[in-house]
């Protein structure tokens, strides 16, 4: 069943972090991948853009202030959205919509890129693309810029399909608190 909800209580907070490759969360159900494997390793799907697992290390370096929704609920859309641009990106597909979403996300977290070759960096924010971290001033100026992008950089528009709906969505949710979560999220039944 596919839902636009956050995970139900006793999701993936319930659960004791594993160690080793198993820390990364599943993105069907966003359980870590030893939880539901019998602590077995699974092989992920890799993508174009700097694919990023969301690890416990991850996780725990999310500023909650950051955030105006539980963090379980942003952990999920994060999540989400890196498995679906893996999807497309192995199908040859450019998903501009879901790849903004974890732009926005890893800047929201805080995320330490680690790109396959160079140096390790902090995510940058969506709109603005300078190299500060999220600071709640800042995202809150980051919001108001997402506003006005489609006006401002029309070329976005055409050039990248959905990229001004998805921040303007993400910022919505995560700091706003309002909207929908900009990208569907799985929920399955448990027991």
């Amino acid at each position: 069943m596919v839902s636009r909800q956050a995970p139900a209580e006793g999701g993936p907070s319930a659960v004791p972090w594993p160690r080793g490759p198993e820390r990364r969360l599943d993105p069907l159900t966003h359980r870590r991948l030893g939880d539901l494997l019998g602590r077995r390793e699974m092989s992920v799907v890799r993508a174009t853009l700097e694919h990023m697992e969301v690890t416990e290390k991850d996780v725990e370096r999310i500023p909650v202030r950051n955030l105006r929704v539980p963090l379980e609920e942003f952990v999920a859309v994060w999540v989400a959205a890196e498995f679906r641009n893996a999807e497309q990106a192995e199908q040859g597909v450019t998903d501009w919509y879901a790849g903004v979403v974890i732009v926005t996300c890893r800047w929201l977290a805080r995320a330490v890129m680690r790109p396959s070759s160079g140096p390790r960096y902090l995510a940058r924010p969506p709109v603005s693309r300078h190299d500060e971290r999220a600071y709640e001033e800042l995202i809150e100026a980051e919001y108001l810029a997402a506003e006005l992008l489609d006006v401002r950089r029309p070329d976005l528009v055409q050039a990248r399909p959905g990229w001004c709906e998805a921040i303007r969505a993400t910022l919505g949710l995560a700091w706003r608190r309002s909207g929908w979560p900009p990208i569907v999220v799985p929920v399955h039944a448990t027991g």
